[in-house]
Order: structure tokens, then sequence, then C-alpha cells
């Protein structure tokens, strides 16, 4: 250890003043001035006995941290609370509190607190901005106790911190009816059903959060055991949403970028649809889920279904290893019933001959084609059909398919695509 490490705590302008109580000291001494000299050594001293103080304090306090919303969309706020609480026996000096924030909810925070009694705490409070999606931490948190002067200073560092979660923009959509394949989501699956249920199947031992009302007397007086009926389950239309993922088949950079506008449309669209009561799975244009297990949301509902693909759509990102795609082909089986959505970037022809074959025998499939030139780029793509050319290949292929531009309303694409042909959307 050096022998200047011990003078680490010191401040600027406590090694300042030390440095300059040395030099007049040594230059007093040198042209013989006694009274200089005696200056030099206070000056000497002052930091020196700030430095042993400091190092005899015992500074101890506790903090406990929150955030209001620890999930908030793009381009809003949430508020971070910091409580500093004061369990030493004296009372503390002059604290700065330092909380370490990433820079896509704004700047970290430097906060003077006055002085915390013995056992009082105090709420140090700010506010963060999401500018970009993303999953960030915040904090830790570092609190410097500084003397009266300013001289010296000891730093406790605390490892407790907060995630908050900045998630896609979404945007409210038309009810409009969607036709799909249904499919049963309880005991027992798709199958033919009496309207009234079916009560008179085997019955089940009983589970903990059962309905009591379900309870199946005679095979409980039958077997000793509570016995419940297996009763059909609400019934949930499934759609499979296709998001681009693919870096070259996008333009522009950062909230402005066409893969930004593709990410907001599929939250838009996911929560839309959740909200209706459909079970949503959503995968790139390799087949990879981009979520595990792939049908993750169909088990959730309401709220929590909307919160698990916003906070899925918060941190999704290009495909980097593109090696997967012959992994998770895309395959017509896979999507032999229920509601196929895609929104797609700027596709080579044969791309958009796979894709469009993907339609489901039964249910709709829809979708929505970025032109690149909206973005500010051209295709780079050499077997490039164009926008135009790709959006009637789908329409050959059964598709319902809309082409979007950065300033397009994605309420009037989803109106347009949802209504029927009709529409005349092509």
């Amino acid at each position: 250890m050096s022998r200047l490490d011990v003078l680490t705590p010191l401040t600027p302008r406590g090694k300042a003043l030390l440095w300059a109580g040395v030099g007049m000291a040594g230059l007093s001494l040198l042209f013989g001035q006694r009274d200089l000299v005696r200056v030099g050594v206070f000056l000497i001293a002052l930091p020196l006995l700030s430095l042993f103080v400091m190092s005899r304090i015992q500074f101890k306090l506790s903090i406990s941290r929150g955030v209001t919303n620890s999930r908030i969309p793009i381009n809003a706020s949430t508020a971070s609370a910091l409580r500093l609480h004061n369990v030493a026996r004296i009372s503390s000096g002059l604290l700065l509190v330092e909380d370490e924030i990433p820079w896509q909810l704004g700047r970290s925070q430097r906060i003077v607190v006055d002085r915390l009694h013995p056992d009082q705490w105090r709420d140090v409070n700010c506010t963060l901005y999401g500018s970009a999606r993303g999953r960030y931490r915040v904090g830790p948190t570092s609190i410097t106790l500084v003397d009266p002067f300013g001289l010296c200073r000891t730093t406790r560092n605390f490892t407790a911190t907060d995630t908050v979660t900045v998630v896609p923009e979404t945007i409210a959509l038309p009810s409009t009816h969607l036709h799909g394949d249904w499919a049963g989501v309880g005991e027992s699956r798709a199958r033919a059903i009496a309207s009234t249920g079916d009560d008179d199947v085997i019955p089940r031992e009983y589970r903990i959060g059962d309905d009591l009302r379900r309870v199946h007397w005679k095979s409980t007086a039958r077997s000793g055991e509570l016995m419940v009926r297996r009763e059909e389950q609400p019934w949930r239309n499934r759609v499979t949403l296709v998001l681009d993922c693919r870096e070259a088949a996008h333009r522009g950079s950062g909230p402005d970028s066409s893969f930004e506008w593709a990410v907001t449309a599929a939250a838009s669209m996911g929560k839309h649809l959740l909200e209706r009561g459909f079970g949503v799975r959503i995968m790139n244009t390799y087949g990879k889920p981009l979520v595990s297990p792939a049908q993750a949301t169909e088990a959730l509902s309401g709220t929590e279904a909307v919160g698990a693909l916003l906070d899925l759509l918060a941190t999704v990102d290009f495909d980097e290893d593109i090696s997967t795609k012959t992994n998770h082909a895309l395959s017509p089986e896979a999507f032999s019933d229920g509601v196929l959505i895609a929104i797609l970037g700027d596709l080579e022809l044969g791309e958009a001959e796979a894709i469009a074959a993907l339609r489901p025998r039964r249910g709709t499939a829809l979708a929505i084609i970025l032109d690149p030139s909206a973005w500010g780029g051209r295709s780079q793509i050499p077997d490039d059909a164009g926008p135009s050319r790709t959006s009637a290949l789908f329409t050959v292929h059964g598709w319902r398919s809309a082409i979007c531009g950065r300033e397009s309303d994605l309420g009037d694409t989803w109106r347009s695509l949802t209504v029927g042909a009709l529409a005349g959307v092509s």
C-alpha cells in the first residue's frame, strides 16, 4: 500500500491545502520566515485533522428504494425514490447521494442531503424518462459524507437496484371482427360438446382452487375422496404474430427506424387481441419463437398476458445468428389453423414466396409490408420485387395485405385488413 493512499479520502480542496502548506512551510524555512512557517504548519494540520476525524466517524446509513412503475411506455416517465435512514447514534454531516442511471432513462443523479440526526430518515426522489425500449437497471447508489470544510470525504456503496422496463408504445386499434379457428384451452381440447357443457365425463380428484360447485358427489361417496367434474373450459382463438427481425430488412436507425415501427405495430396488435380473449404467440421470420415456451402468452389472460407480451417486445432486437433459421424453419403445417399476422420488411422474391405459402388452410392471414423508401432507404436486396409486387404476391396466395410507411396510420390499416375482402386492400 502506497503512503499516498492514506490521502485518498481528501477532496481536491483538501489536497490543494495540504500541498500548499507543505510548499509554504518549506519556502519559509529556506528564507527564515518563521511566521510563515506557522501558517504553513496550520495549512498542513487542517486537512490531516479532518482526515483523522472522518476516519473515526461511525458512518451508518441504511437505504431502501423503489420505483412508482417498473413498466413504462416509451417516452413516458416514472418516479424513483430513495429513503435514507441514519442508524448511527450521532448525526451525519452533509451527504452527497449519487444514483447510477443509464442514459436511456436520463442522467445520473447527484443530490446533496443536509444533516441527518440519529434515527432520522429522508426521501430523495428523481424522475426517470424512458427514451428507448429495453430493460434497465437503476442503481446502485453511493453516498458520500463530506466534512463541514469540504476537505475530506468518505464513501459508502450500496448494492440495491431497481429494474425498469421501457415497453413499446401501443396504439389503440378499432374493434373489428376477426375470423379464425377456435380451440379449447381447458382440460379437454377442441371437440364438439353440448351447449350446456359436459357434466357426464369421468370425474377427477379435487385440486386446490377448484370450484366446490363442481364436486361430483356420487363419485366422492364411491371413492371416499373428493372428486370434481371435468367441465369444458372457455374457448380461445389462436393468433401467431410473425415479426421480421432481420437487420437487412429494415431502414433507418433509432426510434425513427422501420424496425421500431414494426415493433410498435406488433405490440399494438398483440395487446388488442389479448384483451379480446385471443391466445397470442410471436416468432421471427425463421420460425424461432421470441418467447419460451412458444405459446406462453396463451396460458395467461388479461393484464398479465399483455404485460408479458410487452416485456418481450421491450427487449426484442435484430437476429444475431441467422443459422437458427435451419432449426426453426417456418412450415405451412405450423399454421394449419388460426390467424396468422405477418409484419414484414424488405423481402427477396424467394423469401416472399416462402412466407406467402404459409397461409393457413382455415382462418385468416394478414400481412403488413413496410416500404423501405418511406424511411429514407433504398432496397439492398438484389431480387427486390418492390412492396407493390410483394403485396400482389401475398394477395394471390389468399392473404389480405397492406403497404405501410412511416406516416401510415396503424388504426386505419388494421381496419382495412380486418373488415374483409370488400375493403379492397391489396
